[in-house]
Formats: structure tokens, C-alpha cells, sequence
């Protein structure tokens, strides 16, 4: 029998008085909010009378709460160590029970700082191994925290502009909790392994739902799943060198065109970006082989560079349909029009004077001409012919001249990738706009204000986080993790019946 199930039982026998205690514990706080009110009525109305009123409350209201916690969670125990099992089974070893409770004061809840008492069970084989709390392991105490402050911190340090020193203040003010900045990392990196395992499911789940949506939406396009990537600098610790981290997306779009919503994927620095390669490609397979409805459109916007280039030739181009295995999927590969349209900018600064008006004029008519049918080749030819003149007025110099090649190159070689007409007639996106803003929001909101510098561990259990935020699946994934901590601490069989029995007489 789960020792949970055993000590619901043992306690149902005592539900009067514990009715009892809890209206002694809300009427002795009832005549502290007394003089609060009165306070109030007696004295002049004013904005910060009413300012006071409601601080006061809120004070009293919290240690209210607080002490109400630490009632409750002191009565799942009997202080009577024999209406506890003298032998538990946890982790597949035997432990005995003390028969005097020890107090853990450093339990922190969202109302404060509670002492917990709690019987100690010892390694029956080995005394040298350190004790168990039965209490404490079901209620999922992780450094001192319960579960609801703890994910609490955990949305907190995943929060947009956060910092360690903006955390502990904001735990100090609102929870009454005093922490050290090492206790808030190691919880950190807990909640992100307990929230973690989750994340790639119910990625699928919501991406699932947004393509159901798309398919039942109103437009003469077939919905659009768009899969980008991008990196992004981080200053690494101890050095405070900047190394390349990654972002990831995935975007729905329905058959009008309209983003309906991205799911994100982030790592750390490393040596090649082979993390989030593996779990992009594992997010686009589990989401496809989940479809009930035909293949949306897929496409891939990025811009040129070398990691995102190999993604798209090493990875996506050799899956296959999971309808139809020995057919590879067909993507479109869309180079971001706005990186296109930068070279244009560069190739007419070298064609014509620096913010010359001739230059500008031109540069402006290129990037509207990329929009039309063979954009791409007819800028090109536009660019050689002037490069031409410019070849007999001899009016580039060599570093101007390198400077419109690698210009001119960017283009040619990528000129099947910006049919920018075509594929807005399908309503396809031609920018990586989500994926940019990816950047901005999964790490320069949060990683990159003001001295900031990250190790990998706790970089990445903050991005673990920020991304389970940003991508609208919080909740359900705190609750299949709260779910699937439960510890599964047993009594044995034989010595279940004599403690039910001895309860009873």
C-alpha cells in the first residue's frame, strides 16, 4: 500500500478536530483585522489612507495563510509516532521510523517561512545513511520550497528582464522569503529537469491544435507549418567571452495567412549546434506523424548562413513523408527577403556614391523589383549592367569592388530561394521575422541586459524555462510534472494490517 493512501486514512478519523482547530486559527486572526478596519473608518478618507488599508490587510492576510500552511502540513503527521508505519519501503530499500519528530525551519512557502515537523525513518542495513522524511518527499519540498513556490520562482526566473537580484527581492517582498542567490540557481536547475521531459510533448499537443485550427479557417491557401532558426551571441562566464547560442521555431500559419502561434526552442553555445539540430528535427517528425489531416505546406525561412544552410541540406531535405515513407517532404527554402534587401543596400553603395540620391533611388526600386516575378535575376542584371559602366569609368576600387561581389554572389547563388512573388501568392512568409524576434525575446530580454554572464548550466535551465513560457504551455506541463513526481513510498504488506488494526482498537 502507498504510504500517502495509508496516512489519508489514518487521519479521515480526526476530520472534527481538525474542523475545530482551523476556526480557533481563522477566528484569532479575524480580531486582528478588526483594528485594520476601524483604522480606516476613523480616520480622513484619502488615497494614501486607502494605500494603508490595503497593505495592512495584505500583511495580515499573508500571516493568516502562512500560519494556516504550517498548521495543515504539521497535522499530516500524528504527533503519536504509533499512528505512523514502523517500516516504509522507498528507492527498493527499507527504512525505520524515529519516534520523535525533528523540525525543519527552513521550509518556504508563497506565505512566508514555516517549521515543519516530521518523523525521520533511518536505513534499517546502514545507520551511516543519511534519514528520510516520508512528509517532506510527498510533498515535493525541493530546496526548502514547496511545490507552489517553487514554481513560482521558476516562472519568475524565466520572466522577461529578470535577475537574480530582482528574484531574491521580489521572493523578500511578496512571499516573505529570504533566500542566497546559490539556493535560487540550484532550484532553478531543478524545476527546469522536473519541467524539461515534458516540454517536447506538449509541443506537439500545441502545434497539433494550431494546424486542427488552420485547416478549419476560412482562405483559398493550405495552412502553413514554417520552421526557422537563427543564432544568437551570450557572454559565457568566467572569461566573458561571446560564443554563438541557437534558437528555434516552429509557426503555424492558417490558409489566410495569419500566424496563429510559434512554439520555441533555445540552447547555450556548442560546438556545432548538434542539441538543437536533434531536437528541432525530433519536433517537426513527432508533429507530422501526428497529423490526422493532409500535409500542411512546410517551409523553411532563414537566412544564408552556414548552420542553418546545412540544417536545411543535411536534415530536412532527407525526411520523409510518414504517410508515405519512400517519399522525401517537400520544402520550400526561403532566404529572408530583409537580409536580400541588405545586399542590395551594399551593392548600391558601392555602385554610386555613398547616400548618394542616385543610389538610394535604386536601391528602392531593386528591393520592390524583388518582390515582382524573377525578382532576384532581374536585380542581378540590373547591378551587372551598372557594375559594367562603372568597370569602363573605372569607378570602383578594389575594396568597393570585393564589397559588391560578395554582394552580387549572396544573391546569385540563393536565387532559387527568392521567388518572394511566388511565394506570397501561396501565402508563405518571406521574412524570418519570428524567428528574429525569437532572438530578441527568448535571450536578449533576459540574457543580455546589463553585466550579465551565464554558465551553461544555469544559462540553459533558464532557457529550458523561458522557453515552456513563451510557448503557452506552462500549465500543463507544471501539471504533468506535479503529476509525475509523486514518491513511491510503500508499506509493507505484513505490517500494513497490524498498523490499521492497532489504530482502530
Amino acid at each position: 500500500m502507498l504510504y500517502s493512501t495509508l496516512k489519508a486514512a489514518l487521519l479521515a478519523s480526526t476530520v472534527d478536530d481538525l474542523s475545530e482547530h482551523l476556526h480557533a486559527l481563522l477566528h484569532e486572526h479575524v480580531d486582528e483585522l478588526v483594528p485594520v478596519v476601524v483604522r480606516l473608518f476613523m480616520g480622513e478618507v484619502t488615497p494614501e489612507a486607502a494605500f494603508q488599508f490595503e497593505e495592512e490587510l495584505h500583511d495580515v492576510g499573508r500571516e493568516l495563510l502562512r500560519r494556516l500552511v504550517e498548521w495543515a502540513y504539521n497535522q499530516l503527521e500524528s504527533d503519536d509516532p504509533e499512528t505512523s508505519p514502523k517500516i516504509i519501503r522507498y528507492e527498493a530499500g527499507e527504512y525505520r521510523r524515529e519516534n520523535e519528530k525533528t523540525p525543519n525551519r527552513e521550509v518556504s512557502t508563497r506565505f512566508g517561512k514555516i517549521t515543519l515537523w516530521r518523523f525521520p525513518y533511518r536505513y534499517r542495513h546502514r545507520e551511516s545513511e543519511p534519514s528520510i522524511f516520508p512528509v517532506e518527499l510527498l510533498l515535493g519540498l525541493a530546496e526548502g520550497a514547496t511545490p507552489a513556490l517553487a514554481d513560482a520562482i521558476a516562472g519568475y526566473m524565466a520572466d522577461t528582464g529578470a535577475t537574480q537580484n530582482r528574484v531574491l527581492d521580489r521572493l523578500k517582498r511578496e512571499h516573505g522569503v529570504s533566500w542566497g542567490a546559490g539556493r535560487l540557481r540550484n532550484l532553478t536547475v531543478h524545476k527546469a529537469e522536473a519541467l524539461g521531459g515534458f516540454r517536447h510533448q506538449y509541443q506537439v499537443s500545441r502545434v497539433l491544435k494550431w494546424l486542427k485550427e488552420a485547416y478549419d479557417s476560412r482562405g483559398k491557401c493550405k495552412p502553413v507549418l514554417c520552421v526557422g532558426r537563427d543564432g544568437i551571441t551570450v557572454c559565457r562566464q568566467p572569461h566573458g567571452f561571446w560564443e554563438v547560442a541557437s534558437v528555434g521555431t516552429v509557426t503555424v500559419y492558417d490558409r489566410s495567412g495569419r500566424r496563429l502561434g510559434t512554439v520555441y526552442l533555445a540552447q547555450m553555445p556548442e560546438l556545432g549546434q548538434g542539441e538543437l539540430t536533434a531536437q528541432l528535427k525530433s519536433l517537426i517528425v513527432d508533429i507530422l506523424a501526428g497529423l490526422d489531416s493532409p500535409l500542411p505546406r512546410l517551409c523553411y525561412v532563414t537566412d544564408a548562413g552556414t548552420t542553418e544552410t546545412q540544417f536545411y541540406r543535411k536534415v530536412l531535405l532527407n525526411l520523409r513523408d510518414p504517410r508515405r515513407p519512400r517519399r522525401r517532404l517537400k520544402w520550400y527554402r526561403i532566404v529572408d527577403y530583409f537580409h536580400a534587401a541588405e545586399r542590395i543596400t551594399a551593392m548600391s553603395e558601392c555602385l554610386f556614391r555613398n547616400d548618394s540620391r542616385e543610389g538610394k533611388s535604386w536601391a528602392r526600386k531593386m528591393r520592390k523589383l524583388l518582390l515582382k516575378p524573377s525578382g532576384a535575376s532581374r536585380v542581378l542584371h540590373s547591378a551587372a549592367a551598372l557594375a559594367k559602366r562603372n568597370d569602363k569609368r573605372k569607378k570602383m576600387s578594389k575594396e568597393r569592388r570585393k564589397k559588391y561581389d560578395r554582394a552580387y554572389n549572396y544573391l546569385r547563388r540563393r536565387t532559387r530561394f527568392m521567388n518572394y512573388h511566388g511565394y506570397r501568392k501561396l501565402h508563405l512568409p518571406i521574412g524570418s521575422g519570428v524567428t528574429e524576434a525569437a532572438c530578441k525575446t527568448v535571450f536578449t530580454q533576459r540574457f543580455k541586459l546589463s553585466g550579465m554572464r551565464w554558465k551553461n548550466e544555469v544559462g540553459q535551465a533558464v532557457l529550458t524555462l523561458r522557453v515552456l513560457l513563451l510557448s503557452g504551455i506552462w500549465d500543463d506541463v507544471r501539471t504533468a510534472s506535479l503529476k509525475a513526481q509523486r514518491s513511491p513510498i510503500t508499506v509493507p504488506d505484513n505490517l500494513q494490517n497490524q498498523e490499521t488494526s492497532a489504530t482502530a482498537a
